[in-house]
């Protein structure tokens, strides 16, 4: 059963009422989903705001399936995505784009080369905002009105003031507690409906390998999804940290266990990203108990 098929009627009359029937020339940035939600609560509270016109904030551990949750959306809608990447060195020019020189008929021009929270806007497509709090907290204020309900920013490159089509929406992601990361301001954060996105365990984790990786016998997809389930609880009791009992890494563990033994697959891709000796120490008794 597909996740549409899943979703209340009432849920299921929006997504059509709102669906995009014509993605224009950015076609290529429908992206294609495959989040298996823990709860189908999830989706349908991110559906019920965005048609409303509503910014969500994915908030969640590294690993969580944030960024599939936003592709699924896209998806669903039949909404093109651009994404922004938040970082220290974000600024003015990769958010609303930059001017450059180009040629005319053997001329000499300035062109504006568009970025992603303008070619969002004037298309009505969606904008995905990944580690939104990575970004420095004198950067995000310029897209202010773009996250509330005047839906306008001036252009400080061209002066244009942009208004978001119908369609527009805002999705952005959160790790807190992250190295580089800071508090979200009241302002920015009183712009968004909160989503908690927890990690994805039990028949929905089984689910996800069965249809996202190579791994298809049952025996090892059964142990996988105990191996999550005993990292995930040992990050919640405080002996690992998040990234340990990332889905993400998880899902290349098992890619690889089908060319390489399980244990080997687990060293590659969960216990050599960790710090700490004892944390890799205590992934690897895990691992050796259960392969």
């Amino acid at each position: 059963m597909s996740i549409n098929e899943q979703l209340p009627e009432m849920i299921k009359q929006q997504l059509h009422i709102n669906r995009r029937n014509d993605p224009g020339i950015f076609q290529d940035l429908i992206r294609k989903g495959g989040y298996v939600p823990p709860h189908m609560e999830l989706l349908t509270d991110a559906i019920s705001a965005l048609t409303m016109g509503k910014n969500i904030l994915l908030k969640g551990p590294t690993g969580s399936g944030k960024t599939k949750f936003a592709e699924t959306l896209s998806e669903l809608f039949h909404q093109p995505m651009f994404s922004v990447n938040c970082s220290v060195d974000l600024d003015a020019e990769s958010l609303l784009g930059f001017k450059t020189l180009a040629y005319e008929n053997e001329k000499q021009m300035i062109e504006f080369i568009p970025g992603p929270v303008t070619n969002a806007m004037k298309d009505g497509s969606f904008l995905y905002i990944d580690e939104i709090n990575m970004a420095k907290p004198e950067t995000l204020p310029l897209i202010n009105g773009v996250l509330d309900y005047r839906r306008t920013i001036t252009n400080p490159f061209t002066n244009e003031l942009i208004t978001a089509k119908d369609g527009f929406g805002v999705i952005a992601a959160i790790n807190e507690g992250y190295i580089g990361t800071v508090p979200l301001n009241e302002a920015l954060k009183n712009r968004f409906i909160v989503i908690e996105v927890p990690y994805i365990e039990g028949e929905q984790l089984k689910q996800l390998i069965t249809s996202t990786t190579k791994l298809a016998d049952e025996a090892t997809i059964d142990l996988f999804v105990k191996l999550s389930h005993d990292l995930i609880t040992a990050v919640y009791q405080g002996k690992l940290p998040e990234e340990a009992a990332s889905i993400r890494a998880l899902l290349d563990a098992c890619d690889l266990s089908t060319l390489i033994p399980p244990k080997r697959a687990i060293l590659r891709s969960v216990v050599d990203k960790l710090e700490e000796e004892r944390e890799r120490e205590f992934v690897k008794n895990i691992a050796e108990t259960l392969f």
